[in-house]
This record gives C-alpha cells, structure tokens and sequence, in this order.
C-alpha cells in the first residue's frame, strides 16, 4: 500500500541517488552493483540504513582509503575504523574476484587494518566471495570462506542451513544475479555449451522447489560453509540433493525420464546450493522471479524460429485487458517460456483470494491454516484444469513448465506440438493429454472445425518471412491461405487461434503490423471482421522488443463470433485504439524512467504500511512505460461500450 500524491525528487542527467545516504553519485557499471547491493542488505538482511556508511573513510598505514560499504553493530553511536562490523566492496562486471589490485586480497587488506571488522563480502555483481575473519591458534587471522554474510540479529547457523520461516524473498535483480552465477559456474567449470547448462541449472531449480513445498520435513536443500569448502562436504551435498532429484523425477514424469541424472560434479552442485539456498522461491514476488528465470531462460534458449520473447510489462497489459477468470480454459498456443501464462495465472489467483477474502470475512495475512489450505487446493486444481501451453519447441516446453513449477504447479498441460498441423495429425500423447484435461472424448479431435475448447487465449507467435509454412496439408486447413503456396506463420496462428477459442471466447496476439495495414493482406482483414469482432488495437512502440528486434508490431484482441453472428451483416462499432510511445526501455534494453520537464530523472518519495503494522518511508524510480496505464482505460471504454468481460 502506498500513497502516490508524494514528494518527487528529480536526479542530474549522469547520476543515481544513493538507496542508503541519499547522495547523488554517478551512473556507473560498479554503482549499479552497490545500489543492489545496499537494497539486499536493507530488504533481505534487514539491517538498519543508520548502521550503514557509504564510501566510509579508513586509515591503511599512512593512506587514507574508502571502503564502498561499512556495517556496523548494533546501538553503534561511535561511527569509527575500529568498530566497523562488516566491509563490502563492490566492482563493475569486468574485474574479476583474482584480480591484483581490486580483488578480494583488497577487501582482505581493508577488513585487517579494521579490528573489529568480522565479515568481508566482495562481489561483481556476477561473483561473490564472503569471509569471515578469525583469530587462529598462532594468533594470527584466517579468513574462512562462508556461502553469505549473517542477517541483522540472525545465528550464524542461519548462513549454513535457513530455517522454512527465515528464508528471505528476493527483491530487485539480486536473484537474476544469483541464477547468472550459478548458470556461469556450470559453464566455466563444467566444461558445458550454454543449452545444457542452463538445464543442469534447471535440475537444480527444481530441487529447490520440490524441497521448499516439503513443508513438513526439515530443509535438505542447503550446504555448509564447512562442506562447500572440501571435497567430503561436496560429496554429502550431492547425496542430499541427488535423493531431493528422484523425488523430482517421480513428480515429474514428462519433464524427466527416470535415468535422467545431475550431471555435476560435487562442488558445482555445493556452490550452486549455497548461492540460492537462502531464497525462497515461491515466496518472491512473482516480477522478480518472473524477470531472472525469463531472462536467464532467454539467454541460453532463443532460436532460430523468430521467438522474440514478449517483455514483461507488455504481457501483463494484454493479460488484464482479456481479463481472465477462474474456471475460464485459457491458451498460449505459442508458449516460448510460459510469461502469458503466469501473468495470466496470478490474475486468476488474485481473484481467488480476494474472493476468498470475502468468504473468510477478513484478509489473507490473517487466515488460518485451514484457511490457507482451502485456497491453495483451489489455486492448485484451477492451475492443474485451466492452463495450457502449447510450443514446438521442445526446450522451451521445459523452461515453461519450470515457470509454471515456480509459480503454483501448473505445468501439467504445457505440451510439445506444431499445433499448426492438422489434429488428425497431432500426436497420440497431445491428443491424448487435452481430452483428458478438457475432459471430451478424443475422436472429437479429428479437424481444424473441432478444436475450439478454450475461453482466453494469449499469445506472441513466432513470425518472419524466413519461416514460411509451405506445407500444402497445414495451408488447406485455413481460408486466409487463399490458395498460397507459401505463409509465414503468424498469419496462420490468427486463423488458429480463432480455430480453439469457444464462441465469445477472446483472443490477444502480438502481431507484425503489415497484417493490419498492408495493402496485400486485406483479405485476413476481411476475415477477422467476418469471424471475430474487434475488440482492440494497440500498437506497440518501435523498441518494444529491443534490443532482439526492430520490427514493429501491435497487439490485436478479438472476440470470436457465434455461427449465427457470422451469417449477420457486417456493421460499424467502436474499437478501442491506443499508441504506446514510452514502453520503459530503449534500442539496447536498458530502462528509461520517467524525468521532469528539463530531463532530470525523477524519484518519488512514498510511504508504505509494512505487515507488522509500521510505516516506511521509501523511495523508487518509475520506468516510463505506458502500459500501465492502458488496462485502466480499456477497463472503462469497455464498462462504456457495454461489453460483460
């Protein structure tokens, strides 16, 4: 909950304002790393902002040197060298961890000329190395490597084996940071090409959610500083985690076959353990798992297909204006890695609980365990009925059902199919999977006039002149082939689409905008507006899916007709139409926020009540991006035009 009429703070051109002291500093690769930096050590470790000092001045012999965060205890008044608790030095991407001069033999320099100075963290913002400084039996100190540093007020215990109620929600890209660690350990040290790493990261993952909803056993998904460190410890690790992987493979069946095994050596494994163990991962919020498992799964699996992965806020604007409801059978017949779907999901969670809410008579912190269970059962069988993905891609089939696995366990019907081809020649095992799910009789699927099942459908098709469809069997199945010899997909998955959805169901597609302007292409024009009506049109800013491409595209949502509505004359009606000319990001991906009239960037300072009942003052960026504002608008046109979903 916050309050938007509050205090805007503009920021010179070049400059980024300190999370911690405020202090306006330069926008630089190494800044970048600290801001994250300070927001974990507030949000995750829930240490105090007075007990942290930026660019805090220590003596080192007879120079004077400034370490990038100091730390101190508790109830410190004296801000002094010889009471600094824990030193973090952060560096840009390039500088490696062995690095001479800014490696961590700097940190170890800074943190012995500081007495009381404990823990030391280094990072890059790809790597990170933490120390804890102890006296040995010579006197002389050690620096013992630990997997993280100690949370405010927390056991050290805590950094080797979390307990279920004090693991930590991920907040900024600190988790996108974690999961490009891990994905980066394997493919250096494993000798891996990036595709089979990402999927050994995969098993992993998995093993981290299969052990965070085995809530009635203690964590087994953890490793030891002392066991992360030698060769025995490594072994144990691997033992717990390869018995958590069989539990996989037996839930997971059509994910894994049951020789399937982690093909990492024990001290990847341990490594990769210690990075991600003190996360919970179906806690975190949905945008921040969503946008590092996205990225990460983007980086390593993009094809050759033209599979331009939607961005996030564009997926969340199309989802909201169908309008998904619980019960509702909903479709990404194009499902790359599963974004439609989880957004699409979490909508329909949403107004379970907030129904839920209105059943219990009071809000969802205050359910009770029954409560809580009753909504859960009912998320789960709605994840397990109504959600469907489609993709021929069989990787990416994977990856969204790892999305899906991440957010409530809807990964039973994401399906390997070119669902372009005619079902009589879907395989058995497709065919077999949605009469099942859809619960109808399987020689009902037999044509392209006998497919439409689903009441919401999502989609970005893959598209290009580059990947014509020729086949001659898949373009009879469609009017707006028009006798062609050659087609490129998105055009076909328009007619499709419309093929799967029931009479009045919706449909939003991200499409190339020649379909809705090009003079040669009138004819699907004429066919949308004889079969579907249009609803909306929404064309998309030029960089939207930059930096991969350029082509400029627009999202179309219809309804589909009822056969008496196509035999009815054509007539005029409103269609909703909007440009979105600020989508948040520029030609190289990286985040636009909004600025003042002279250009300077723009923080808003708010108020937020915490669960405990406390209210904070914090302060945020807000990317400019429009899209946020189209649901609302739509919302209201349509209450307007008198349309009921």
């Amino acid at each position: 909950m916050q309050n938007k009429d509050s205090q805007v703070i503009t920021v010179p051109e070049g400059k980024i304002r300190d999370y911690i002291d405020h202090t306006f500093r330069n926008d630089t690769p190494e800044e970048y790393v600290r801001q994250n930096i300070e927001k974990r050590l507030v949000n995750e470790h829930s240490f105090p902002k007075n007990l942290i000092k930026i660019e805090f001045s220590i003596k080192q012999a007879s120079a004077s040197k400034r370490v990038d965060i100091a730390l101190f205890p508790k109830d410190t008044t004296d801000f002094d060298q010889k009471n600094i608790y824990l030193i973090v030095e952060c560096k840009k991407e390039t500088i490696p961890s062995t690095d001479k001069k800014e490696g961590v033999e700097q940190l170890k320099t800074y943190m012995a000329v500081c007495p009381n100075c404990e823990w030391g963290m280094w990072t890059n913002g790809k790597e990170k190395e933490v120390f804890r400084k102890i006296k040995n039996q010579k006197g002389n100190w050690d620096y013992e490597d630990y997997n993280d540093i100690p949370s405010y007020g927390a056991d050290i215990e805590e950094i080797d084996r979390p307990k279920r109620d004090t693991q930590k929600k991920a907040i900024g890209d600190n988790l996108l940071f974690a999961f490009k660690k891990c994905h980066n350990h394997i493919y250096v040290n494993e000798g891996m090409q990036k595709q089979p790493a990402f999927f050994e990261l995969l098993k992993m993952i998995f093993c981290k959610i299969e052990d965070e909803r085995n809530i009635l056993e203690d964590i087994q998904f953890y490793v030891t500083s002392k066991e992360r460190n030698n060769p025995d410890g490594q072994l144990t690790v691997k033992n717990r985690i390869d018995r958590i992987f069989n539990k996989v493979k037996a839930k997971y069946q059509k994910i894994f076959e049951a020789n399937d095994k982690i093909a990492l050596n024990p001290r990847t494994i341990a490594n990769i353990v210690g990075e991600i163990q003190k996360y919970s991962l179906l806690d975190t919020n949905i945008d921040v798992k969503g946008k590092a498992y996205e990225e990460i799964v983007g980086a390593n699996l993009r094809g050759d297909r033209g599979e331009f992965f939607t961005p996030r806020n564009v997926m969340k604007m199309a989802v909201a204006m169908v309008a998904p409801q619980p019960g509702e059978n909903i479709l990404d017949s194009s499902c790359g890695t599963g974004g439609f779907l989880v957004n699409a999901m979490n909508l329909v969670i949403e107004k379970i609980e907030k129904k839920a809410e209105n059943q219990f008579g009071k809000e969802k912190k205050r359910w009770n365990d029954s409560e809580k269970q009753t909504v859960r059962s009912k998320i789960a069988e709605v994840a397990g009925n109504n959600f469907f993905g489609f993709d021929i891609n069989p990787d990416l089939v994977k990856a969204t059902k790892m999305n899906m696995v991440m957010n409530n366990d809807g990964s039973g019907n994401i399906l390997r199919e070119n669902s372009l081809l005619p079902p009589h020649e879907w395989s058995v095992d497709f065919k077999e999977a949605i009469s099942k799910a859809l619960n109808i009789n399987l020689k009902e699927l037999t044509n392209h006039n006998r497919i439409g099942y689903f009441d919401v459908i999502v989609t970005n098709p893959p598209f290009g002149s580059k990947i014509p469809i020729t086949d001659r069997t898949i373009l009879n199945q469609f009017d707006i082939s028009r006798n062609s010899n050659s087609m490129p997909p998105e055009q076909l998955f328009i007619e499709r689409c419309v093929q799967f959805l029931k009479p009045k169901g919706r449909l939003a597609i991200v499409l190339p905008d020649s379909i809705l302007g090009a003079p040669g292409l009138v004819h699907i024009r004429k066919w949308l507006l004889k079969y579907t009506r249009i609803i909306a049109s929404i064309d998309l800013h030029a960089d939207t899916f930059q930096p991969s491409t350029g082509v400029q595209t627009s999202i179309l949502i219809v309804q589909k007709k009822t056969i008496e509505e196509t035999n009815e004359p054509e007539y005029n009606y409103p269609i909703f139409m909007a440009m979105i000319e600020r989508i948040g990001h520029d030609k190289r991906g990286n985040p636009i926020y909004k600025r003042d009239k002279d250009g300077e960037i723009l923080y808003f300072k708010r108020t937020r009540i915490l669960e405990n009942g406390d209210i904070e003052e914090y302060e945020e960026l807000e990317l400019d991006d429009q899209t946020i504002l189209v649901p609302d608008v739509f919302t209201n046109w349509k209450k307007e035009e008198g349309l009921s979903w």
